[in-house]
């Protein structure tokens, strides 16, 4: 053979992305959006508490990953760069908001559907229990929301979620505990079971 074929190739770094985007390669945008749109929609999603609005600053964020690409810094993490531009917007969102949204979390998008070919009850016992989860999430505080949702959901190392929210990694791990308290307390009754 000749070289490798475009399904042996692997694809290209976050950084490789940007790197590609800054030199104006907009299949790069593309690109980006299909690995991060989902990640980025799941997280706006469960801060902001509403579909809609999520979807709206997904974009938004897009938008100014291209506005702002010469500002991307070379050999910095891309997924910090972008949850910070979406962490950002959804604080300005939540300050211009008037009225406190009531939406549901039930609608949220996840991964961890009930299997089809389970019991009615089990299926409709994690359905409740991922729904008092959601309710106990949104009842948090959004400073303690914000830490939650990065490290358990978005799977970010304490150092990493520091600088998204422009603190110490100490103060990252402080919060984490009392949410994790707080919810904890708030979902007493489901631990025991």
């Amino acid at each position: 053979m000749n070289g490798p074929t475009a399904e042996e190739s692997p694809s290209p770094t976050d950084e490789a992305l940007m790197a590609a985007l800054a030199a104006d390669n907009l299949p790069a945008l593309d690109a980006l959006m299909l690995r991060w749109q989902g990640p980025l929609l799941g997280f706006l999603h469960r801060q902001l508490r509403n579909e809609a609005d999520a979807r709206d600053l997904t974009q938004e964020a897009f938008v100014r990953v291209y506005q702002h690409r010469s500002r991307y810094r070379s050999g910095a993490r891309f997924s910090t760069w972008l949850f910070q531009i979406a962490l950002n917007l959804a604080r300005d969102h939540a300050r211009k908001t008037v009225r406190r949204r009531t939406d549901s979390l039930d609608a949220a998008p996840t991964a961890n559907l009930a299997d089809p070919g389970e019991a009615p009850d089990a299926a409709s016992w994690q359905a409740e229990e991922r729904a008092a989860v959601r309710a106990a999430l949104a009842d948090l505080p959004a400073d303690l929301r914000e830490v939650v949702l990065l490290a358990e959901y978005e799977l970010l190392p304490h150092a990493e979620i520091a600088a998204l929210i422009g603190s110490t990694a100490k103060a990252v791990e402080s919060r984490l505990a009392r949410a994790r308290a707080k919810l904890r307390a708030a979902l007493a009754g489901w631990l025991r079971n």
